[in-house]
């Protein structure tokens, strides 16, 4: 038995989910996994998150995240129990109903889902965020938008990529700091519909199911609203994306001239840090899967770089980084596990 193994049976020994099945659960791109139990006595279920901490993984975040989205009532997973020292939790089992498994068993049920995502993100950011989240600034947004070149570009130019991100930087940071004064609201993220659970016998807001948010920040309102409509995993049709963006704005006050360069703003940082992190995830981590994924993130990048106000940091993405072409995708699969670290 393996340490972790015995760890988490050392965790559930102290609860009342000791005796219970186990199962495991698909995981997501980090090194957290999940198994459900299920007790056997009642049929009961609930989740087991394991975040090695000597893996880089940290808990206590989701913990607080989740103590604040309760707070103002909405649907995260009740903590039943926590180790936060060794990286377990055990958490209320939410079901199986993600946005994206729905839609596809239920199509005609896709605008009602984004609809009440997008008012989850309405009355979320109706509410100061919690103490103590650092600020996804300018300095940091730039920065994390490098991993497109750092990663992405690398594995298809060498060095070459890696070299200029830092004239991406000096166009992009005065460009995050002119919408600055906005970064005021609680973003999730990760804020798509593989992490968002339909939960039909709730009411209101109650009816989406969060999860994946233990990395949130405080960032603009367009951040999380991007992350839902310029989905890496799935095709969300850009009229339904537009009519939802204009929902947002209504409902907020935004100024929609200065909403819609912020939105396109942050979806190509966005897209460029998601760029890094696939390509990141096959040539360092061995997960040639996500490669697959990049053609869906590019064509976000270039619808947001599209914008009018960003025609210069256009210039130079596209001077700086391949499209993925079949071929160059095939290349980077060749490239599986090649890079130990940059």
């Amino acid at each position: 038995m393996s340490n972790r193994a015995e760890l988490a049976a050392q965790f559930l020994g102290q609860t009342d989910w000791k005796d219970a099945a186990r199962g495991p659960l698909a995981g997501d791109a980090s090194n957290r996994r999940y198994e459900r139990l299920q007790d056997l006595a009642t049929g009961n279920t609930a989740i087991l998150m394991d975040a090695p901490p000597e893996r880089g993984e940290d808990v206590v975040p989701f913990v607080q995240i989740t103590a604040h989205l309760l707070a103002v009532g909405l649907s995260a997973p009740q903590i039943i129990a926590q180790d936060t020292a060794n990286g377990f939790l055990l958490l209320e089992d939410l079901g199986d109903a993600l946005f994206a498994r729905a839609i596809v068993q239920t199509p005609a049920c896709e605008v009602m889902l984004y609809e009440a995502a997008v008012d989850v993100l309405i009355s979320l950011q109706r509410h100061p965020p919690p103490p103590g989240l650092t600020v996804y600034d300018a300095a940091a947004m730039s920065k994390a938008a490098t991993l497109g070149h750092d990663w992405y570009g690398h594995g298809l130019t060498g060095g070459k990529a890696t070299e200029n991100s830092a004239a991406l930087v000096d166009i992009m940071a005065p460009l995050l700091r002119s919408i600055d004064d906005d970064f005021q609201v609680i973003a999730l993220r990760d804020y798509h519909a593989e992490n968002l659970i339909w939960l039909n016998q709730r009411a209101g807001n109650k009816r989406v199911g969060l999860l994946d948010y233990q990395d949130a920040q405080i960032c603009h309102p367009a951040y999380d609203l991007a992350s839902l409509f310029e989905d890496a995993r799935r095709d969300v049709p850009n009229d339904l994306a537009q009519v939802m963006i204009d929902r947002f704005i209504h409902e907020t006050g935004a100024d929609s001239t200065e909403f819609h360069r912020a939105y396109a703003l942050t979806g190509v940082q966005r897209n460029l840090r998601i760029l890094g992190i696939f390509a990141r995830l096959s040539l360092h981590f061995g997960k040639p899967q996500y490669v697959d994924l990049i053609p869906r993130t590019w064509a976000h990048l270039m619808q947001g770089l599209s914008h009018p106000a960003l025609q210069r940091l256009r210039d130079q993405v596209l001077k700086d980084l391949p499209p993925p072409t079949p071929e160059n995708l095939t290349v980077l699969k060749e490239k599986c596990s090649s890079i130990p670290t940059l």
